[in-house]
């Protein structure tokens, strides 16, 4: 992909100019800039959804691209099967034209347009995935958790973020050679997270990520584009050193502007003091230098997100305790005998996959919910601040200002600098609070949490909606905080930075381990593998029980390595057929041709079978204690 001078602009504000990058194999790229920069824009013209005002996208003749959209329609009909596989129609195409090309060749077909024609199609296929391809697809949606009840639903019955992952399934399931993806980590836990991204980074395929998850930038993307004041930069490197670099490079910037100012200054006032006098040939040097000269415009960042928490009423040591608390959803029991302790000061991050419970664990705790079985206790003298992931409902007519008078005990003037800080000028917070967007509502809950002042945070997916900025800001303003805080996010960075401790709903129960998200996976790296201490493991059945489930899992991790050397020696040899065909057609050899065709789809269906092999295994092997 090569883009040359992409400029986007909506009436008289330009979004971005001058946008040129280029991309091969292999080259991931994470364009950065505030809400409002223009990176969905972006990804939109590379798609050719959209088009630029100038500038031009060159993608190779015959490249597939595929974009995934942070809101895909939810038009369509048809299976969640039918549309994942929507982009893989070329591979079905493939498929028809080998066999078509087959049976004309076996009728006597054998002219060089025939045999040109077969080897194209068995590149086509090749590149789509082979004959195993409806093993990728297996692989794709169960890695996003679209298992088979899923894929079989009608299309129009998906909640919203089913429907977000699926269009991420659809994207990846085709294999495209050039790939963008527009926030593809919302509405994934942390396990389908952690699998999205070995696959970015395995695919061999360009790729462009807009992305507010700053866990996930480090570890897929090769270089950064920053949109910025209408601008684009280009920092080939990776997002944390992108940050330091970018950091640097403004405080040089600014450095300068002010160097250069002060020079434009004291040649002015020589100027203005000496053209007359007795030095005024000097003067008159001075004034063509600094004429020359041309002010350095400072880098300017938009005004960032900035506020702290009041100072709280000590509580007492113990803030929440559980002890044999059973969670349930309409029957279902999500926790069973649990037991924790979470103390003062601690900043504990509840995590756990999709439909595991954490916003149903953490407002059960808040006696929000009955609880099924057990007991939950709050310390004394604990207040409780409770912000949800679900938008609160507010008067439309009503404006922030009013709202968060109303709802404190703040002046006018104490509601409208708390507002400011959290980006609130004079004539947003008195906008009436229907016009607001969905990132400013959550804003306005954050003020409305601050200005509560309890000593026990509860949070439950504070990040929606913020850029990386802002994301930023909650996180200091978070380990400045002087009171409790339990906290349910997907943000891994935010958990890693924030979380002293990590409550895992898994395995039925819920355990509670030191340590953020790096330590936490340090844990269960160390506990697959057999290691790890045992107080800080997760919970295992006994060996009878390990036994009823099949396999134990060094015999299942053999069975894997065996199959991955099998499917990698498959592999090799289909791309060694493949050559000898082309050999075999530029030379006229239509037996050779045919002979090798067979050959081809006999290594093909071998590998759809261990790679269909591999998938069942891998899977137990995950799912394994």
């Amino acid at each position: 992909m090569h883009v040359s001078g992409l400029t986007k602009s909506f009436g008289p504000r330009t979004l971005f100019s001058g946008v040129s990058f280029r991309l091969g194999p292999g080259d991931r790229l994470a364009v950065a800039g505030r809400n409002g920069a223009g990176k969905t824009t972006l990804l939109r013209i590379l798609a050719g959804a959209e088009h630029a005002d100038a500038g031009s996208v060159a993608i190779p003749r015959g490249e597939r691209v595929a974009l995934h959209d942070q809101a895909p329609d939810a038009g369509g009909t048809g299976s969640v099967r039918d549309y994942v596989e929507e982009g893989l129609a070329h591979a079905r195409e493939a498929e028809s034209a080998i066999a078509a090309l087959e049976a004309r060749m076996a009728a006597g077909d054998h002219g060089p347009a025939t045999l040109s024609a077969y080897e194209r199609a068995l590149a086509d296929l090749d590149a789509a995935g082979g004959y195993h391809w409806r093993s990728w697809v297996e692989r794709v949606t169960r890695g996003l958790g679209l298992t088979g009840d899923h894929l079989d639903r009608p299309l129009a019955s998906l909640s919203g973020g089913e429907l977000t992952r699926a269009s991420l399934a659809r994207a990846l399931a085709g294999r495209p050679q050039v790939l963008l993806l527009d926030e593809p980590t919302n509405h994934l836990d942390l396990e389908a997270m952690e699998w999205l991204e070995g696959i970015v980074r395995d695919l061999r395929a360009a790729v462009v990520i807009v992305s507010h998850d700053r866990w996930f930038l480090e570890s897929t993307a090769t270089a950064v584009l920053d949109l910025s004041n209408g601008r684009a930069r280009l920092w080939p490197m990776r997002y944390s050193a992108f940050r330091i670099a970018r950091a640097e490079d403004d405080a040089q910037q600014v450095a300068a502007a002010d160097r250069r100012r002060e020079e434009m200054e004291r040649l002015e006032r020589f100027v203005t003091r000496w053209r007359a006098g007795t030095r005024a040939r000097q003067a008159k040097s001075r004034a063509k230098r600094l004429g020359r000269l041309e002010p350095i415009v400072a880098p300017t960042r938009e005004k960032a997100l900035s506020f702290g928490f009041p100072r709280t009423e000590r509580p007492g040591r113990v803030v929440l305790e559980a002890d044999g608390l059973r969670v349930e959803v309409a029957g279902r029991v999500l926790v069973d005998d649990a037991g924790f302790t979470i103390e003062r000061g601690q900043r504990v991050a509840v995590i756990g996959p999709n439909g595991a419970g954490k916003t149903t664990m953490i407002e059960t705790l808040l006696g929000r919910r009955e609880v099924a079985a057990g007991r939950v206790s709050i310390g004394h003298k604990v207040l409780p601040s409770y912000f949800s992931q679900h938008a609160r409902e507010y008067d439309g007519r009503r404006t922030p200002a009013e709202i968060v008078k109303a709802g404190t005990s703040l002046t006018e003037a104490e509601a409208r600098t708390l507002l400011g800080r959290f980006l609130f000028p004079r004539d947003v917070a008195d906008r009436a609070v229907e016009a607001l967007s969905g990132g400013e509502r959550r804003r306005l809950a954050l003020v409305e949490l601050v200005a509560e002042g309890g000593n026990l945070l509860v949070l439950d997916e504070p990040t929606n909606h913020l850029d990386v900025e802002s994301r930023e800001a909650l996180e200091d303003a978070l380990l400045a905080y002087d009171g409790t805080v339990v906290l349910v996010s997907h943000d891994r960075a935010l958990i890693d930075v924030v979380a002293t401790h990590t409550l895992a709903l898994e395995g039925g129960t819920a355990v509670m381990r030191a340590g953020g998200y790096a330590d936490l996976v340090e844990v269960r790296e160390a506990t697959a593998q057999g290691g790890g201490n045992t107080a800080t493991a997760v919970i295992r059945p006994a060996a009878g029980e390990r036994r009823a489930r099949g396999p134990s899992s060094g015999r299942l991790a053999r069975e894997v390595s065996r199959l991955e050397s099998r499917i990698a020696g498959l592999e090799a040899d289909l791309t060694g057929v493949e050559a000898e065909v082309a050999g075999a057609s530029e030379a006229g050899d239509v037996e050779t041709v045919i002979l090798l065709g067979e050959r081809h789809r006999a290594l093909q269906h071998d590998l759809s079978s261990a790679m269909a092999e591999w998938e069942e295994r891998a899977a137990t092997l995950a799912e394994s204690p």
